[in-house]
């Protein structure tokens, strides 16, 4: 099996965790499941169960809010990889992080996902990405949720110029954006 990287963005209930899990079971049985996702509150708690019931209980999962370079890193044994997802990821670096300066703040999230490319290079496991497109909503209206969107958006492009393959979920279909001819702008830069 060829390991290639793999993006699926779309927004919120789109089906985007579900399609992930459907092509990893498609690829290989040796699956780890990144979740990225922190249960501090009760309704949270109640969505970390119900992914975990839909996941093949033969799969590992690691759950790792922070050093997704780190997890990826010790998947040796396993076949594909599933971050699930990189919007929460984003959202726990920007708390996480001591920065205070937009700049500062994105230059820290960007140097995360270059060791996380980084990570995904140096293995040999396919890499399934799931992450929110936040850009095609409202503007937010305070200053952290704009620049929380625009990192986003950011990762989302260098992570999509990286990947053999993006999907654009909209109600549970899946958009092969690739095979549309669909070209990066960082491809152009």
């Amino acid at each position: 099996m060829k390991k290639e990287l793999i993006l699926i963005l779309g927004g919120a209930g789109s089906g985007k965790s579900t399609f992930a899990q459907q092509l990893a079971q498609q690829k290989a049985e040796r699956v780890l499941f990144v979740a990225t996702a922190e249960a501090k509150d009760s309704e949270m708690a109640m969505r970390v169960r119900r992914h975990r019931r839909r996941r093949p209980g033969q799969w590992r999962t690691v759950e790792e809010p922070l050093e997704l370079a780190r997890a990826i890193g010790e998947a040796a044994s396993h076949q594909v990889v599933i971050v699930d997802c990189l919007t929460l990821w984003v959202s726990n670096l920007l708390q996480a992080s001591e920065a205070h300066k937009p700049a500062e703040q994105e230059a820290a999230v960007l140097d995360a996902v270059r060791g996380l490319a980084d990570a995904y290079e140096k293995g040999e496991a396919t890499l399934i990405m799931v992450s929110n497109e936040v850009g095609m909503g409202l503007v937010p209206p305070y200053p952290l949720g704009r620049i929380y969107r625009d990192i986003l958006g950011r990762v989302n492009q260098l992570l999509a110029a990286k990947a053999s393959r993006v999907y654009l979920m909209v109600a549970g279909l899946a958009i092969e954006l690739r095979s549309l001819g669909a070209k990066s702008v960082l491809d152009r830069a």
